[in-house]
């Protein structure tokens, strides 16, 4: 039984269509009601299931948010008595000193330090190449101190847009010019210049469904008027594009490995998007966050190699491929807009660390990052199966995709609920309904990167993972 005054001081509600996940919200606005009094000391907080049956989601999803409250002093567990606010919860802080680190928490987590088991969009940690790049990295540096004291050419050091130019002639067969390049801090970094040229706001944009949460929040930031358009087992369903929204200005895909499905595009939707581009008028920005890392087969051309290339701009990373810790990537920007998107990124955002690029250049060059490439797809194949062998045991359903394994929740279930206890217990596997820009029409499921799941710790953190959806 819960204290008489609870029912109103917690009358709170959740936005199932909101960024924040939904246990952020029940934490947050718990957390709020007790620094601001309205919980006073010593108030018992109702039961997990009284409180997840008035705010319509699963138990789990509030003894998570109960736990981080615990972990931090705000509220107790006092047995048969419930959970209660502490006596002395900490002083408020003033704004001046509140963490302003809120919106990363829809993100990736962690951040600098290593990767957790089942954490999405970190290649692998054990076999990078470490002490190769810290000699070509001693070398670049070495260069770079003794090269001019000027501002470098703000579309990247032409070695390196040269020598990436000649990469994706042979591994996604794109002929562009050195010039069309533009080195960048990475994926974001290149979003961020189209959208910039391109001016989205008040504007429609195709976006997959399901699709990478941080590009559409990125296109939101921008004002722009989502229009989600479903993926099924041959990719985007372009016809359903067309007829929701023939008039859009661009199109943000991931052809050559759907995030988070794995599908590649086929032919036939290939030639349907492009022709859709070339008939409107719109843009393509592919994001091509594995390259030819492709597990099942030969990787398909970029949507940037021939006929229709001229409406298409193409984004690709090193941090997927090599390390997100090297911030380096690059846009291959169309002819007819490489004027525009070369002068957003010398007035706005130059390529980066020029260190960084000279070692790249030669890691490039001397033919290390193919090997490497090929040695890549050979280790996550191999764990990718073992990964699939382990957790088919306890989710059945599962299946690979890409560099992971989705394995399918009942739909009672809360996947969010799961990730937030999962991260507590030291895993990161990532909730595939947060994909979704239409939570009612999402699927649940755990998203579980292979990359680093390693035969030595493959059992605890599967046994962890088993456990904990068990007994959600």
């Amino acid at each position: 039984m819960t204290d008489p005054k609870t029912p109103h001081v917690l009358s709170f509600q959740v936005h199932r269509a909101a960024v924040a996940p939904i246990g952020d919200q029940i934490h947050a606005s718990l957390r709020q009601a007790i620094i601001e009094g309205r919980l006073a000391p010593g108030q018992r907080l109702p039961s997990g299931r009284d409180l997840a049956a008035q705010l319509g989601v699963s138990r789990g999803t509030i003894r998570v948010a109960y736990d981080r409250l615990i972990a931090e002093n705000l509220v107790f567990g006092a047995g048969p008595a419930g959970t209660r606010v502490c006596n002395r919860p900490p002083a408020r802080q003033e704004d001046d000193e509140a963490p302003l680190d809120g919106p990363l928490a829809v993100f990736t987590r962690p951040y600098s330090s290593a990767p957790l088991p089942f954490q999405m969009g970190v290649p692998v940690h054990d076999a990078f190449p470490a002490k190769l790049w810290a000699r070509m990295r001693a070398r670049a540096v070495r260069a770079d101190a003794i090269t001019y004291t000027a501002y470098a050419d703000p579309r990247g050091e032409p070695a390196l847009r040269t020598q990436i130019a000649s990469h994706l002639a042979v591994s996604r067969q794109m002929q562009c010019h050195p010039d069309q390049i533009i080195v960048t801090s990475g994926y974001r970094q290149g979003l961020m210049l189209a959208l910039t040229a391109l001016r989205p706001h008040g504007r429609k944009v195709w976006i997959e469904e399901p699709g990478y949460p941080l590009g559409r929040r990125a296109l939101e930031l921008t004002g722009a008027a989502l229009e989600p358009v479903p993926v099924d087992a041959e990719g985007l369903r372009v016809e359903d594009g067309i007829a929701r929204a023939p008039d859009a200005l661009l199109a943000l895909v991931t052809p050559g490995q759907h995030a988070p499905l794995g599908v590649t595009l086929s032919p036939a939707r290939r030639h349907a998007l492009l022709d859709w581009a070339a008939e409107s008028g719109a843009w393509i920005i592919e994001d091509d966050y594995l390259g030819e890392l492709q597990l099942d087969g030969r990787a398909a051309p970029a949507l940037a190699a021939g006929e229709g290339a001229e409406r298409v701009i193409h984004i690709g990373s090193f941090s997927k491929t090599l390390s997100p810790a090297l911030g380096l990537g690059f846009v291959v920007a169309p002819r007819l807009l490489a004027e525009r998107l070369v002068e957003v990124a010398a007035v706005l955002a130059p390529a980066p660390n020029r260190t960084t690029q000279l070692a790249v250049t030669e890691f490039l060059a001397d033919g290390h990052f193919l090997r490497h490439l090929r040695q890549m797809k050979a280790l996550y194949a191999e764990r990718r199966n073992l990964a699939l062998a382990h957790v088919g045991k306890f989710l059945s359903g599962s299946l690979t995709a890409g560099l992971g394994v989705i394995a399918p929740l009942p739909k009672s279930a809360d996947d969010s609920a799961v990730v937030g206890i999962a991260r507590a217990h030291g895993l990161a596997p990532s909730a595939l309904s947060a994909w979704y820009l239409r939570r009612t029409h999402a699927q649940r499921g755990l998203l579980l990167s292979v990359t680093n799941l390693r035969p030595e710790n493959i059992d605890d953190a599967c046994a962890k993972l088993a456990s904990i959806v068990a007994s959600h």
